[in-house]
């Protein structure tokens, strides 16, 4: 086995297998998440249950993820973070076997509910862990490449699952999602280089950094910002009707363009943060999805049924670029402003992101209701400007912080006239 990277060690070229594994792991976890949408109907049929019945597997388990996500992070935060990643994914692959074999519905959300949090150990461990082991000046683009998983999760990973539920039954889904950790598991276990726990220190002062205001800041903007950015995804359907009167064939594309672009803002939000650093690659990231989605409420607002389904696309892909660049910069944020309990901050920064996903779909309904798809696009930009805000915030008091740090470790010498 090998050690971390030496901190002057020159970086390579190539990917490391190990790094392409935890790719893998974020899309097969993603794949889990979302591709129930695909299969509601299979499922309702074959275990008697109506659609909206099924479709709570999906609430169950984004809310059990954002709430064991921290809890989990703190279990685990001390144990070498090979065999947790290794284990979890093995874990995670008998718990979809569960809800392969599941004889009715219950059983299957029992299992959804033990998969889910499995998953919720496995993300944020694997970001923290590309952090870790990431050449000196590239952590965050080794962060983006792991979240490219979870994008390529939603244009390849759902489609090729829905296509085996359709094909083979629900149940095949499953076994295509087992595969894929069982994959991870073999590829973690042969390449990945050891790393330990964190040091061993009181759980209070371990989550000390996590009542700065600098974190909180950025967990509430984080929330803000997932809703924002997901709203748009999860109601493109009614958004692209209202203001195109799209049919399902540009519906699709839309939805691919939008995917491709989101791949390559993952990619960039990585590499912009170890270039201009990940307080000015937020605000840039955010501010061209707030900016595409605004434009998109305008003009749904000004040409209502009416815009060219090209210029829609282009917008859409401008959100995509945006919103999918904000994951990498804003983990490592939090990584560097959290110092000790780094490992808990992301899981947190996870917890937030799905809880914006939750705030998305009822925030984007109401909306919908009131307006229909503009309605919805208008909702985004509104959460959009909070989250800035609130991260603009969030810098401010970590600015502060920092010099007050430097002012109490050097505090000014006394003069001999302070004794006259």
């Amino acid at each position: 086995m090998t050690n971390p990277p030496d901190d002057h060690a020159p970086a390579s070229r190539w990917l490391p297998p190990w790094l392409l594994c935890l790719v893998v792991l974020t899309f097969a976890i993603g794949t889990d998440d979302f591709v129930i949408a695909g299969v509601l109907r299979e499922i309702a049929d074959d275990l008697h249950v109506s659609e909206a019945s099924a479709g709570q597997l999906v609430t169950v388990f984004s809310v059990t993820y954002a709430i064991s996500a921290p809890i989990a992070a703190v279990l685990t935060s001390r144990l070498p973070r090979k065999p947790v990643l290794v284990f979890g994914m093995i874990v995670f692959a008998l718990m979809n076997l569960g809800a392969a074999l599941a004889p009715s519905y219950g059983v299957l959300m029992v299992f959804r509910v033990l998969a889910a949090i499995a998953a919720s150990l496995m993300t944020p461990a694997a970001f923290a862990t590309a952090a870790t082991l990431a050449p000196p000046g590239r952590a965050g683009r080794y962060m983006g490449t792991v979240a490219t998983g979870l994008t390529f999760a939603l244009v390849v990973g759902v489609p090729v699952g829905t296509w085996l539920g359709g094909e083979f039954g629900w149940r095949s889904t499953m076994v295509y999602v087992i595969g894929l950790a069982c994959l991870v598991a073999i590829g973690l276990a042969a390449f990945m280089p050891k790393l330990p726990g964190a040091a061993p220190q009181p759980l209070r002062q371990r989550l000390a950094p996590l009542r700065r205001l600098p974190v909180l800041g950025a967990l509430l903007a984080v929330t803000a910002g997932g809703a924002s950015g997901l709203m748009a995804l999860v109601y493109i359907s009614p958004i692209a009707a209202s203001l195109s009167n799209a049919d399902s064939t540009q519906l699709s594309v839309l939805i691919a363009a939008g995917g491709i672009a989101g791949i390559a803002g993952a990619v960039l939000g990585g590499k912009g943060a170890d270039r201009l650093g990940p307080e000015r690659t937020l605000i840039i990231a955010l501010s061209g999805q707030v900016a595409a989605t605004a434009l998109l409420a305008v003009i749904g607002w000004t040409w209502e049924a009416q815009v060219p389904i090209i210029l829609v696309g282009i917008l859409y892909a401008g959100w995509a670029i945006g919103g999918w660049a904000i994951n990498s910069p804003s983990q490592l944020r939090l990584l560097k402003v959290s110092g000790d309990a780094g490992n808990e901050a992301v899981a947190l920064n996870t917890s937030a992101l799905y809880i914006g996903i939750a705030i998305a779909g009822l925030v984007g309904g109401l909306a919908l209701e009131w307006r229909g798809g503009t309605g919805v696009l208008t909702a985004s930009a509104v959460l959009g400007i909070v989250s800035l805000v609130v991260y603009m915030f969030s810098f401010w008091a970590g600015r502060r912080g920092t010099a007050e740090s430097a002012a109490n470790s050097h505090p000014v010498k006394e003069s001999a006239s302070d004794h006259t």
